[in-house]
């Protein structure tokens, strides 16, 4: 494999990573929370506040392990037939970062879940994963996207996490990611706002 061929495998599994997560977060709480509600399973949670966190808790617990099991093949194929090579605190920190994905994807699927009929929040959480991929510079980079576009990436969490698995795996030089962590942690608390004003119109 050549060094560029190495570069670009690193780079794909940065942010091929984060597209994983992406999917559980979405579906798992956007399609299914819709679902749920619409057949009255989730008239216990709206009733009991200490129930309702218990199943949010629940589902994030989920959708972890279904976003590890997604993980665990692309970094197979990363590793084994791209030839990727990381120091093993890399490939941890990367999990971790790759594992990030699910918080604020959680949130913004379970607005839509609670903001949706099953049939709309199944075409919604479809829109938004794949804005949310593209856009965010998970299939091609987002630096070769005009500069309006660069912007609305910038804008996007799927952008930050990318980025900060690019520095992880070393395709980042500007020192620690501090700048996505911060902006990462702010969207998420807003989706959370967001999630739970959705869900308080529900109850």
């Amino acid at each position: 494999i050549t060094r560029g061929g190495a570069e670009v495998a690193r780079y794909l599994l940065a942010t091929y990573g984060v597209f994983a997560g992406m999917g559980p977060a979405l579906f798992g709480f956007g399609a299914n929370v819709s679902s749920e509600r619409e057949k009255g399973w989730l008239m216990l949670t709206q009733a009991a506040p200490t129930s309702g966190l218990l199943y949010v808790t629940s589902k994030l617990l989920t959708t972890l392990i279904f976003a590890a099991i997604a993980l665990l093949p692309i970094y197979a194929l990363a590793g084994f037939v791209a030839g990727v090579e990381l120091e093993r605190g890399q490939w941890v920190l990367l999990f971790a970062t790759h594992l990030l994905a699910v918080a604020p994807f959680s949130f913004i699927g379970l607005t839509i879940g609670f903001s949706f009929g099953s049939g709309g929040a199944i075409a919604v959480c479809n829109i938004v994963f794949l804005g949310l991929a593209v856009l965010g510079g998970l299939w091609v980079p987002s630096s070769i996207f005009p500069g309006g576009m660069q912007n609305i990436a910038q804008a996007l969490p799927s952008f930050h996490i990318a980025e900060v698995g690019l520095w992880v795996v070393g395709a980042r030089d500007d020192g620690a990611p501090l700048t996505h962590l911060l902006i990462i942690a702010i969207m998420t608390a807003v989706f959370a706002g967001m999630a739970l004003l959705a869900w308080s119109r529900k109850r």
